[in-house]
């Protein structure tokens, strides 16, 4: 295979995570107001619930707001974005593996926190040939 086939293949692997990282935030996003997906704040460990000054369905909501502007982030500024994609999904699973609450979701997020610190790599400016 040769070096522009494999850059080919490369940009197309960016660019459907690219999309993916998009997408998939904001539409999360976006039901932490509308609970079509699922109930979110039935995600959150009963510990957590305890601590917080206001109702699940609040944090939610606020949950909602930060994966909306990240996945916006994504696609303006892609490297930034995924950056703080990867951070917020692992800093989920954390949360989920330390209450072990949910930890099935925890594996997955911690998958997807991977392929969004990949995206940030391959989102990397290439080093000025000079």
């Amino acid at each position: 295979m040769t070096t522009v086939t494999k850059t080919s293949e490369i940009n197309k692997i960016q660019n459907l995570l690219k999309a993916v990282f998009i997408i998939v935030p904001i539409v999360a996003g976006l039901d932490k107001f509308f609970n079509i997906l699922v109930q979110w704040d039935t995600y959150l460990a009963p510990a957590t619930l305890e601590m917080l000054p206001f109702s699940g369905e609040t944090f939610m909501k606020i949950v909602g707001i930060i994966e909306i502007v990240a996945g916006i982030i994504v696609a303006i500024r892609t490297q930034i974005g995924a950056y703080i994609v990867s951070l917020w999904l692992l800093l989920i699973a954390l949360s989920l593996i330390f209450t072990w609450h949910h930890p099935d979701v925890a594996v997955r997020d911690i998958v997807m926190a991977i392929s969004a610190f990949i995206l940030a790599k391959l989102s990397t400016p290439p080093a000025n040939a000079g």
